[in-house]
């Protein structure tokens, strides 16, 4: 497979957009354009933000080669004048972006673009391919691994993906939404997300029996041994089989297993047996893992049916987020500015409520509670405003803005770092653990109410004053 160029994954419309900037003299022009969602997938509380240090990948390498450009010749529809201009493309422009991790929720900006107005629209399609993809992943695997109550996650899923990219990534993100380890070979060696895994079926087939089989695995793996053990009938070989290996393999060695693996039945059912089994064995330590299909709600109902279950892989329902395989997000126009500095604040008006934008340049701010440092809300301000600490803070709903909270005694976190300034990369991108940590702690950092899965309660984002008031306005203007 010959090496992509990117900056050639786009919509064919950013394109002829661009074309058209040009020949209208709008290119001198600077955009700002904000990517956000408007629904949590699931009808979850929040998300996790996943796909930003792909992004800067991106960014670092935009280019159109000879080959990129002979091809857009032939389209028939570019000037020249717009193919001269690609030939010495680069991104010079700013970009602002909440760290992955961040927890998030709909209509606040999670990454903000200044560029000039062709840079601005070209880079849309890619951005959002990797925000939705990947903070979809990770709230989805967020979501497995809270309901697993501590127990341990592994990633399974790579099979399943729609494509190898999204085998990687997805895996790399479900490792920052909460996930421990992963069945992905290569998210370990590029990202060094650990890498974990035993033995599939066929190992067990290709004995002669299934004692057979399990005692060459003890005796290659006496250190990790972790078997298999629904091949055929858990309860009548499975368990009894893994038990005899353990004992005449390990055992003599000083050696415990790590664990079995149920893959198939009524898991609930069969652990419980299982468990008593190997405990009646003299082997306690001995971890039960499962897998098969499993997704937070039927964790959720093992764990509470007694599931005698120490730790989940999880494959399709997680790497392709099945319930709700789209995140949403959209890149939108919020403000022009010419060439005297002069910002013009732009809104998206529709008959559907949901999808008119917030305008302007703007920064995010989270709200904490300073005494428990528990978030209590998200506000949005136009760009030179900053909530001030020393004062009580009124947050109001934008929509139904008799409905009013007060606080004092507050925190307020401004979540849009710089990325890029004049297209200089000043951000230093975090090594991987770290970004898992941080997303620990962002989680750890909402209301049990906000978190719990049937019906969330609903965490504000709101608008200052200032912007509530531009934003009525543009509503309200003749057009």
């Amino acid at each position: 497979m010959t090496e992509l160029n990117y900056t050639m994954l786009c919509d064919f419309y950013e394109l002829t957009m661009g074309n058209g900037y040009l020949l209208s003299g709008m290119d001198k022009k600077t955009a700002y354009f904000d990517l956000f969602f408007r629904r949590v997938p699931d009808e979850g509380g929040f998300a996790v933000a996943c796909g930003l240090e792909p992004i800067i990948d991106y960014i670092e390498d935009l280019h159109f080669s000879e080959a990129d450009i002979e091809f857009l010749r032939g389209k028939g529809v570019f000037s020249e004048e717009f193919l001269a201009y690609l030939k010495d493309f680069k991104f010079t422009g700013d970009v602002w972006a909440v760290p992955e991790g961040t927890v998030v929720f709909p209509n606040e900006p999670i990454i903000t673009v200044r560029a000039p107005a062709i840079q601005a629209q070209l880079i849309e399609t890619y951005l959002l391919l990797c925000i939705n993809h990947q903070s979809l992943i990770a709230t989805k695997a967020n979501r497995i691994a809270r309901a697993a109550q501590g127990r341990a996650v592994s990633e399974f899923g790579s099979r399943r993906a729609h494509g190898a990219d999204a085998a990687i990534l997805g895996a790399r993100a479900a490792g920052i939404g909460g996930v421990l380890n992963t069945a992905c070979t290569i998210t370990d060696q590029l990202y060094g997300f650990p890498a974990t895994g035993t033995m599939a079926h066929s190992w067990v087939q290709m004995f002669d029996s299934e004692y057979d089989a399990f005692a060459a695995y003890c005796k290659c793996y006496p250190d990790s041994t972790v078997l298999l053990v629904d091949t055929f009938n858990v309860l009548k070989s499975g368990i009894p089989n893994a038990i005899k290996a353990f004992d005449d393999v390990l055992k003599p060695l000083g050696k415990r297993p790590l664990g079995v693996r149920l893959d198939s039945g009524d898991i609930t059912y069969l652990s419980k047996k299982a468990r008593k089994m190997l405990d009646d064995a003299g082997y306690p330590d001995c971890k039960i893992i499962a897998s098969n299909s499993l997704d937070e709600y039927i964790i959720r109902d093992m764990i509470f049916q007694g599931a005698e279950v120490d730790g989940f892989g999880v494959g399709e329902r997680l790497i392709t987020a099945r319930s709700e395989p789209v995140f949403g997000g959209v890149y939108k126009l919020v403000a022009v500015e010419d060439e005297s500095g002069n910002i013009t604040p732009k809104i998206k008006i529709s008959e559907n409520v949901v999808k008119i934008t917030n305008p302007h340049f703007k920064k995010v701010y989270r709200i904490y509670d300073r005494e428990n440092h528990k978030a209590i809300a998200d506000l949005l301000c136009v760009h030179d405003e900053k909530p001030d600490e020393s004062k009580p803070l009124t947050l109001f709903d934008p929509n139904y803005t008799w409905k009013k909270k007060t606080v004092t005694d507050f925190e307020a976190r401004e979540l849009l770092v710089p990325i890029f300034e004049g297209g200089r990369l000043v951000y230093k991108k975090p090594a991987y653990k770290d970004i898992v940590a941080y997303a620990k702690t962002e989680v750890e950092s909402l209301w049990d109410e906000v978190t719990r899965f049937e019906n969330p309660h609903n965490y504000y984002v709101d608008l200052s004053q200032k912007l509530w008031n531009i934003k009525n306005d543009l509503l309200n203007a003749d057009r």
